[in-house]
């Protein structure tokens, strides 16, 4: 299931927004400035490069140690939202974003989760298909958290979208009691809403140097409320509806690569074949 909102302006001015996009020296001597996700002015997440070559990254940092829940939203959200802009919940979670352009998608997802390094890592298959280990640790992109695969399809021939939901905190950390009391309401048939900010970002293999040349599409749902729901679902086997608010300015992707991404999602679950 998907549903798509219109794209709206939502957020505050980047002083006053608790998460926000920025970007900083990769090291003190001057090296290529990296590309953040930001929360309470501290670095949580090191995104895609935007060299348009490099791969797709999501890698979480020490400092990513809050998550952005409200409590004034956490009975609206216990049960599934009919539509995008059902109940205030975008203007609400709103409130917590930088100012720009957002498109509201509305997803039924049913997340997997993943251990980096162990079984369906996207990092150490996929993405080492594309590009390859890294050439100075010589290992693969480490994202040094679990996360979710929820989806993936074809774009094209030469083209594959890869969905994932990342937690702003590890799993480890949800309280125990609360996990189960949601496994609880989802085997009653209880379909919670989680809520995330989202990039879509098209990365490009340099040609000639990948075993699998084909462009990464990398849709990438932040959790801002639902780590609890979407541990629970991944151990249930249940879905969970998604409220993803889509940043368009901050995604390395141009208004058309976003515009074809609904009806992609619409399309069946298909894993890349390559050789």
């Amino acid at each position: 299931m998907i549903k798509v909102g219109e794209p709206r302006t939502l957020g505050r001015p980047a002083a006053e927004a608790r998460l926000r996009f920025g970007t900083e020296l990769h090291e003190l001597s001057g090296g290529p400035r990296r590309r953040l996700l930001m929360v309470d002015d501290e670095p949580a997440f090191e995104l895609s490069f935007y060299c348009g070559t490099c791969p797709l990254v999501f890698r979480r940092l020490e400092t990513a140690q809050q998550k952005l829940s409200l409590e004034s939203m956490q009975e609206r959200l216990t049960g599934a939202l009919d539509g995008p802009d059902d109940g205030g919940v975008i203007d609400a979670f709103g409130a917590v974003l930088p100012e720009g352009e957002y498109l509201p998608l509305l997803l039924d997802v049913e997340p997997r989760l993943v251990v980096p390094g162990k079984e369906g890592d996207y990092f150490s298959r996929e993405q080492v298909d594309a590009w390859g280990i890294d050439q100075f640790w010589g290992l693969p992109e480490h994202p040094r958290t679990p996360y979710y695969r929820t989806f993936e399809t074809a774009v094209d021939a030469d083209a594959h979208l890869y969905e994932f939901v990342v937690p702003m905190v590890p799993p480890t950390w949800n309280e125990r009691e609360r996990v189960e009391e949601y496994v609880a309401l989802m085997k009653r048939g209880t379909v919670p809403t989680a809520v995330a900010i989202s990039t879509l970002d098209v990365c490009q293999p340099s040609l000639g140097l990948a075993d699998d040349p084909a462009v990464h599409w990398g849709l990438t749902h932040f959790l801002l409320d639902g780590h609890h729901k979407l541990e629970a679902a991944a151990a249930a086997g249940r879905p969970v509806r998604l409220l993803s608010l889509l940043t368009l300015g901050e995604s390395l992707a141009g208004a058309e690569d976003a515009a074809r991404l609904p009806a992609l999602r619409t399309r069946p679950r298909s894993a890349r074949v390559t050789g």
